[in-house]
This record gives structure tokens, C-alpha cells and sequence, in this order.
């Protein structure tokens, strides 16, 4: 690692540590009595953690970015809105984007100093700070249900996306769009419930296997992990994926008369999302954010020039 490389990284690592302080800090003025005694345990571990990085990279940044305070200001008025189930979620999301940040940083240095010191604030998220968050409630990230609604209004938002740059571009009637558009999303979002329900009922099935092996092997029964139900599941990505259709829909349902207010529209709710599930997952959010913007582009790209082509060269519009 070169001299700048090691400087950004220092003051990314210090900049997070003082933000998941602040957070916690404004967090413990707004929540209530359930909740701010485990803030009151949290925030001196943040502290010896910023204190942590300061000490070994020697820079001190009592500050922060304009691109954290933002980020701050937004989580602290969703908190204050949605209260303690918001702080559930954002302490829990925290806890899994920390642990997966360290962990790929400590086994890219293992055997040097940034490795040790790394190492010493895992020992922290996994024996203090993860048993500390798990307190506060059930848990409240369900990474398959994530998984399914991020799955579902994904793929509606791309689909019918590409669906009505497609008709566009054959039809130029709005109307002639929006009857085909909404009865491909109607048909998708039955599939993908069907799709969904069938994966998560074999998922399930190998699941139950596994653990009523392990069961007659041990000779004792132990607790089986539950899992999302797959009905649930079928009918949240179902549900996902009808609202994700229904996002490059509406603009041609209030009169659009091309499809560049569909891709607007479309990209910023798939920007928000990813955006979302990104982080209350643990994924890097501008990668899946780029990732799906470029699969819009390239599902909109092609998608028109089929409908220009059948236009074209078969004749087809209406």
C-alpha cells in the first residue's frame, strides 16, 4: 500500500468511527428509556475505537465530511420519524457493515501492524458490540427477506422498464403501453411469486434435511434456524416485484408520451433502493447502485431496438 493509499485509508477509518459516535451520541438524546441504556454502553467502545485509529495512523479529525454529516441528519430524521424500530435497524446494519469492513481489511494484512490493529477492534464487534446490539431485540434484518424484496422490485423495476422502452418504440401510442406494460407486469409479479415460493419451499426442504440429519447423528435435538416462510416470501416478492413494475408504469399512466420520464423515474427509485437494502445489508452501496444502473441502461438500450426493429422491419405498430 503507497503513502496515499495509506492516508485515505486512515481518514476513511477515522471519518467512520466518529460518525457511528456522532450517530450514536444523537441517537441517545432522541430514543428512550429501552434503548439508551445499550447506546450509553455503545458509545465509550466507539470512542476507544476513534480513539483507536487516531492513536495508530496519528490523525486526529474531530469533524466530520460534508457527504457524513448529510448521511447523519438523514439517519437521525428517519429515527425521529419511525423511532425505535428505525434505530433497531440502523444499529443492526451498522454492527454487519462494520464487522464485513474489518474483516476484509484485516485478511488484506495479515501478519502486518494495520492486521493486529484491525484484529483489536474485531475482538470488539464480534464479543462486545454484537452481543450488546442483539440485546435491543429480535433481529430485526432478515437477510432473506432482503434478499426477496430487493429480488422483486429489482427485477420489476428492470423488466417492465425494458418492457416499455420496447413498446415505446413499436407502438408510439401511450395508451397501447400502458395496457401492455401493466398486463406484463401483472404476469410477472404471479411468476415471481410462483418462482419464489417454489425456491424458498426446496431451500426449506434441504434446510429441515440437513438438520434432522445432524439431529439423528448427535442423538439430541437442537433448534432449528427459522427461516422465511416460503407463502411470505412468494407474496413479498410478488408484491416487490408489482410495485417495481408499477414504477416506469406511472409516468405513462399520468400522460407521458415517451419513455424518458419512465427512465428517470425508474432510475432514481432503483438508486434509493439499492441504496436501502444496500446498507441494511452490509453490500457496498455505490457498486450495487452502479451495477443496477447499468443493467437499466442496458435493459432500455435493447429493449428499444427490438421495438424499433419489429416497427421497422416487420411492421408492427399501432
Amino acid at each position: 500500500m503507497n503513502n496515499n493509499d495509506q492516508q485515505k485509508l486512515a481518514k476513511r477509518l477515522v471519518l467512520d468511527e466518529l460518525f457511528d459516535l456522532t450517530l450514536y451520541r444523537r441517537l441517545h438524546m432522541i430514543t428512550d428509556e429501552n434503548v439508551r441504556p445499550i447506546l450509553g454502553i455503545l458509545i465509550p467502545v466507539e470512542e476507544k475505537h476513534l480513539a483507536h485509529w487516531q492513536n495508530f495512523f496519528n490523525l486526529k479529525i474531530n469533524e466530520l465530511d460534508f457527504v457524513r454529516r448529510i448521511k447523519l441528519g438523514v439517519m437521525v430524521f428517519i429515527c425521529r420519524i419511525f423511532g425505535v424500530t428505525a434505530i433497531h435497524l440502523i444499529l443492526e446494519a451498522i454492527e454487519v457493515y462494520g464487522v464485513r469492513k474489518y474483516l476484509s481489511l484485516w485478511e488484506r494484512n495479515l501478519g502486518t501492524s494495520l492486521g493486529d490493529a484491525t484484529k483489536a477492534i474485531l475482538i470488539d464487534e464480534f464479543e462486545h458490540e454484537d452481543k450488546i446490539v442483539a440485546k435491543i431485540a429480535e433481529r430485526k434484518i432478515n437477510p432473506e427477506r432482503i434478499r426477496n424484496i430487493f429480488l422483486g422490485f429489482n427485477d420489476g423495476s428492470v423488466e417492465i422498464l425494458g418492457a416499455v422502452s420496447g413498446f415505446f418504440a413499436a407502438f408510439q401510442d401511450a395508451a397501447s403501453v400502458l395496457i401492455a406494460g401493466f398486463t406484463v407486469a401483472v404476469a410477472g409479479a404471479i411468476s415471481m411469486a410462483a418462482g419464489g415460493f417454489a425456491s424458498s419451499s426446496s431451500a426449506e426442504e434441504i434446510s429441515r434435511t440437513e438438520h434432522e440429519k445432524k439431529d439423528f447423528l448427535a442423538g439430541a435435538r437442537a433448534k432449528h434456524e427459522i427461516r422465511e416462510m416460503p407463502f411470505r416470501s412468494a407474496v413479498i416478492v410478488g408484491i416487490s416485484y408489482f410495485i417495481g413494475a408499477m414504477t416506469p408504469i406511472f409516468p405513462v399512466l399520468l400522460g407521458a408520451k415517451s419513455v424518458w420520464l419512465s427512465i428517470i423515474i425508474s432510475g432514481l427509485a432503483i438508486i434509493l433502493v439499492s441504496f436501502v437494502l444496500s446498507f441494511l445489508s452490509g453490500m457496498r452501496i455505490m457498486r450495487r447502485v452502479l451495477m443496477n444502473l447499468l443493467i437499466i441502461a442496458a435493459a432500455v438500450g435493447i429493449s428499444y431496438s427490438i421495438g424499433l426493429l419489429a416497427k421497422n422491419w416487420w411492421g408492427i405498430s399501432i
